[in-house]
């Protein structure tokens, strides 16, 4: 077996007392010494008894595994132990405080998951005939309504998988309406605010366009001026985020909108952020002619992890013929399904993906809406806003502050307040983990230095955040004391110490292998 102790945080560092606490089993109370399951295994050991089976007519064609397949020997207690110890590890919303920036890590209600559970939900299949699941036809027809309601559009595509491919399914509608305009050899150029999401311009190039970047002004907004003077003849639209991803409403979208509609372009906006607007401000109403909501996130559905996500997109009138396959529609007997070009009365540049969106994340998001209602949703994104404030006028005297004013649902700090006492912005972020909190989002958005994003959204309560500002204060009190191998150090209380991060994403290791007779 490995050595286990090696890197592990009892290993004396300096530190606390617990921090140098060393054991003869590796463990550490319940924090357990817990080994790979490959090298927990034993020959022989199983969890079920299985008869061996005699095979007579092997249809392999002479490829048979000439040897074992090298899966672990393991009891059903120890897989259960095994487990169970490693979810122990894992920092996750159920447990902890999330104020990752940008990623809106809020609470999922258990409601949410008992409905997306039911018997007739759970267990769709995406091939039944229409008129067996004329439910959740209904369901996706109503969440569209609340959608469309909620951001005053007249209509959705319902089908895109998450946030990027709601971007894509955006500017592919915003590609088609240009070239029924005959102007699709012409207008090749996207306009992309530097404070824009990331996605945005790889969406943009995705699609055969041109960037273009905006800069932004000394308050963290689209350069108005600077936008005006790129506009032109070959401009097919801009992409922009709003709240942007300095966590700052664009004071100017309305003129934004008007200007490049003037030019004859389309106007795109990431509504990533529409947790902090939600039922306060319809987008519609800004002029904006397309917008992608991530409803694993303003909707509260898991989110993380690589999924389950859905990224519908609300399209403006102008947009509306060319969304894209499948959509719900109102027949004759009941609810119905357009899925091909032929059926449709409208432009649709296609399909996006195989089947007809998430119907998991609908369900959750359905869930929310209705067990919040319209003046819930008011006061969620109302609460979003005052704790990212509450975390600003706390904490703006200790760190800094990169633009003046109030934010909206996350706020952005620098690393400016660390600057010659020998202490990095990681540093600060490792010792963030001692004290059982998750890190904020380092080093974005890219356009101010060292950035530490963060967003508490409206799950949290006040004594949760009192004590994640009380925490870094304290931190701060020992930067600034000059205690700074107490930041190298960290973390010293986590199963693993701290790793090369880089090497590990450069050169991954993926496949255990058995320590030879050597080792």
């Amino acid at each position: 077996m490995a050595d286990l102790s090696q890197g592990r945080s009892n290993v004396p560092v300096g530190g606390s007392q617990a921090a140098q606490t060393q054991t003869i089993s590796g463990s550490k109370g319940l924090d357990f010494a817990e080994p790979l399951i490959f090298e927990m295994g034993s020959e022989g050991r199983f969890g079920v008894d299985l008869a061996d089976v005699e095979v007579s007519n092997d249809r392999l064609n002479g490829q048979r595994r000439a040897d074992k397949i090298g899966l672990p020997n393991l009891s059903e207690p120890q897989v259960v132990r095994h487990y169970t110890r490693l979810s122990q590890k894992n920092y996750g919303i159920d447990s902890g405080f999330y104020p990752l920036g940008s990623c809106t890590m809020k609470h999922n209600p258990r409601v949410n998951e008992k409905l997306a559970r039911l018997p007739g939900l759970g267990d769709l299949h995406p091939m039944q005939p229409t008129s067996s699941v004329q439910g959740a036809l209904e369901l996706i027809d109503s969440l569209a309504d609340w959608l469309k309601t909620l951001c005053g559009m007249p209509a959705i595509a319902m089908s895109p998988a998450a946030g990027a491919h709601g971007e894509l399914c955006g500017m592919m509608a915003i590609k088609a309406a240009i070239e029924a305009r005959g102007e699709g050899e012409t207008r090749k150029r996207v306009l992309v605010p530097e404070s824009a999401h990331g996605t945005n311009p790889a969406t943009a190039a995705a699609c055969g366009f041109s960037v273009d970047s905006i800069p932004a002004n000394a308050l963290g907004r689209v350069d108005l001026d600077a936008f005006k003077a790129k506009l032109g003849d070959d401009v097919a639209g801009i992409m922009l985020t709003n709240p942007n991803t300095c966590g700052l409403f664009e004071s100017d979208i309305i003129d934004i909108a008007d200007a490049i509609h003037e030019a004859g372009g389309y106007f795109y906006c990431d509504g990533a952020n529409f947790n902090a607007i939600m039922g306060r401000i319809r987008p519609g109403d800004l002029g904006i002619d397309c917008m992608h909501l991530n409803l694993h996130k303003t909707f509260s559905t898991p989110h993380g992890g690589g999924g389950p996500g859905a990224g519908p997109v609300v399209l403006s009138e102008a947009l509306a013929p060319f969304a894209p396959l499948p959509y719900v529609v109102h027949g004759d007997d009941g609810f119905d399904l357009i899925e091909h070009m032929s059926d449709s009365d409208a432009k649709p540049f296609g399909r996006l993906k195989g089947f007809h969106g998430q119907m998991g994340v609908f369900v959750r998001s359905l869930s929310f809406i209705l067990s919040h209602g319209a003046d819930g949703l008011l006061q969620a994104s109302s609460d979003a806003v005052l704790g990212a404030n509450y975390l600003r006028c706390q904490l703006q005297d200790d760190m800094s502050v990169p633009f003046d004013g109030m934010c909206m649902h996350e706020v952005l700090f620098d690393d400016t307040f660390l600057n010659d006492t020998g202490v990095t912005t990681l540093d600060f972020a490792k010792a963030m983990i001692d004290e059982g909190f998750h890190p904020m989002t380092m080093y974005f958005p890219l356009v101010v230095h060292g950035a530490l994003l963060m967003e508490p959204t409206e799950s949290e309560s006040k004594e949760t955040l009192d004590l994640y500002i009380k925490t870094l204060k304290g931190l701060i009190k020992k930067v600034k004391s000059g205690d700074v191998q107490f930041f190298k150090n960290a973390p010293v209380l986590t199963p693993r110490r701290r790793l090369d991060e880089t090497a590990a994403a450069r050169k991954p290791v993926l496949r255990w292998t058995p320590p030879s007779d050597e080792d």
